[in-house]
């Protein structure tokens, strides 16, 4: 019997930097949940390896893929998951562009970790899968969480449920691959600012539909100028009314549905 399951994308209605913990930098956002842009994982009982088997267009190898990283995590706790893998292959149908600021990487390993939780009678709490996930990407358990939209602080771990109304937004997404790590040094180098514990306070609070009323491209997402320093061909892309990604390079807007 196949298992699947929906594995979603999300956009930042706003990003901010709050500050440096390590090697990462602390951040205070707005994550909504895309019901309309979706990769589809499933189990599937056909692996001629006897080993760990990923199907699908990844634009990495194995080593680096998120739901490799995941399947490390719990095979440690768990060894029939080892024992599991070695005849089913994890197909991913993906429709979540790469590199774009969507969280399709994040979301994979998430949604892998909350269906093998299941599977294999795990039994471990949202709190658990995110603190497995928090080690894997810093996106990770917003998606473990499996809200709507949430307030996400902290380097990615504290996920806090918003309240509103599903939004209908529409993404487009470039053929521009963003490297984060080249976009953060951009924004250590040049652009470097914190977001104010008034202003935190004040979005944090707000409805998605009023913060991006309020903001525009660039106040709303602190990479958007570093991620032009680094790939100036975004520009091309930038319309009234439509908002950045994470860092990049997918496009948003909201349309008005009621």
């Amino acid at each position: 019997m196949n298992i699947s399951a929906k594995s979603y994308a999300k956009v930042n209605i706003f990003l901010k930097i709050a500050g440096k913990r390590d090697n990462y930098h602390e951040l205070v956002s707005r994550f909504v949940r895309l019901r309309n842009l979706y990769d589809t994982i499933t189990f599937i009982p056909e692996n001629s390896n006897n080993e760990f088997n990923l199907i699908g267009d990844f634009g990495c190898e194995k080593e680096k893929n998120t739901i490799y990283k995941a399947f490390l995590a719990l095979r440690d706790n768990c060894p029939k998951i080892d024992a599991y893998f070695r005849i089913y292959s994890i197909k991913v149908d993906k429709r979540i562009p790469e590199f774009a600021g969507l969280g399709g990487g994040s979301s994979n390993a998430a949604t892998f970790l909350i269906m093998a939780n299941k599977l294999f009678d795990l039994y471990y709490s949202k709190e658990k899968l995110a603190k497995i996930g928090a080690k894997i990407g810093a996106d990770v358990p917003f998606f473990i969480y499996e809200y709507d939209s949430a307030n996400v602080t902290g380097i990615g771990e504290v996920v806090e449920k918003y309240e509103e109304d599903i939004l209908d937004i529409e993404v487009i997404t470039p053929k521009i691959e963003c490297n984060t790590g080249k976009i953060f040094t951009s924004f250590r180098d040049k652009f470097y600012k914190e977001v104010s514990q008034e202003e935190r306070e004040l979005l944090l609070n707000m409805s998605s539909k009023d913060i991006l009323n309020k903001l525009d491209i660039c106040s709303a997402n602190d990479l958007y100028e570093p991620a032009l320093d680094a790939y100036p061909q975004l520009k091309e892309y930038e319309n009234k009314n439509w908002f950045f990604s994470g860092s990049g390079s997918s496009f948003f807007k909201v349309n008005n549905n009621g």
